[in-house]
């Protein structure tokens, strides 16, 4: 019976990381409803068939999590995280690469919430910790770095902040090459930086590298694609370019309403973009200077460039040290 019990707790947790790798696949296709149910569903595996305190458990909870985050769901996202670090805690695995991975997403939840303050202590919980196990160059390392600098940015720190974007993009092109995702996001980071600096140029070309290197990974339908879209929008109405902003908003807006509906924080921050260029563009009124108080914050701002920072979440492996 024993050996029965232990043959039925592996096939468990073997279906549990089949339908964990479905899910992901999913939501890596914008497919969020299908992901959502093989998540619930790999939970739900876990919690019936591995001990309480299991690393695994802590991993599905926080998978499902970063999809909640993604999905503009919040709170749930928190309840989950909050779980799963609670697990960790119980385990005394609180200074692992999966407890600065609970962390990092922590501090991208905040930031997401426009908290910036609140997500500080999490970003640099979770980059004290993977820095001292994995050594400073290494790329779990370089996306916890982004992960502060985007905190960083939103309490109006642009310096620090572009240091630590530029300092983790060198990281991530060394190791992976020029037109990996990672260094998309980067580059859309460091594009929104060099915007609030007023280098309208610099900003430009790298928002458009991010671009081309997101259409050809994701696909030209994607969330993530539709984010740098609005970002290049943006840009061209501060520049007042309103004959190549109108269709970049278009374009988002209907990626965003697709992917995650006309209620999602994203779909309803481009939608007010674009409705305030077709105002000005009907009121011929010259454009607001291109500064922080008009284009950066969500929270703050009637131009909003769609989470300045990208926070990447990070997926809980269960090869200790590493994320897929």
């Amino acid at each position: 019976m024993r050996s029965l019990s232990h043959l039925r707790r592996a096939v468990a947790r073997f279906m549990t990381r089949i339908i964990d790798r479905l899910a992901r696949s999913a939501q890596a296709r914008g497919d969020y409803r299908r992901s959502e149910r093989l998540f619930q569903r790999a939970l739900k595996l876990a919690e019936d068939s591995l001990a309480p305190g299991h690393i695994e458990l802590a991993a599905e909870l926080n998978n499902l999590g970063v999809l909640y985050k993604e999905l503009g769901r919040f709170d749930e996202a928190e309840s989950v995280y909050r779980r799963a670090i609670a697990l960790l805690l119980a385990s005394r695995s609180d200074n692992s690469v999966e407890a600065a991975t609970l962390y990092h997403n922590l501090g991208g939840l905040e930031h997401a919430r426009g908290r910036y303050a609140l997500g500080e202590p999490h970003a640099r919980r979770g980059l004290e910790i993977r820095e001292r196990l994995l050594g400073p160059e290494h790329p779990n390392v370089a996306a916890d770095v982004a992960a502060l600098a985007a905190i960083l940015d939103g309490q109006g720190k642009r310096d620090e902040a572009e240091g630590l974007i530029r300092r983790s993009l060198a990281v991530f092109e060394r190791v992976y090459g020029p037109e990996h995702y990672e260094v998309a996001i980067n580059l859309n980071n460091l594009a929104a930086l060099r915007q609030g600096k007023g280098d309208d140029r610099e900003a430009e070309q790298f928002y458009r590298r991010a671009l081309a290197i997101k259409e050809k990974l994701l696909g030209a339908d994607h969330p993530d694609v539709a984010m740098t879209l609005n970002n290049l929008a943006v840009l061209g109405k501060a520049q007042a370019r309103y004959a190549e902003a109108e269709p970049l908003y278009q374009r988002a807006l209907a990626i965003f309403e697709t992917a995650l509906g006309q209620s999602h924080p994203k779909t309803v921050a481009c939608g007010e973009n674009y409705r305030a260029l077709l105002r000005e563009m009907s009121s011929g009124n010259e454009p607001p200077p291109n500064n922080a108080a008009c284009n950066r914050s969500i929270s703050t701002s009637k131009e909003q460039r769609l989470e300045v920072f990208t926070m990447c979440s990070a997926k809980l492996s269960r090869q200790r040290g590493r994320r897929p």
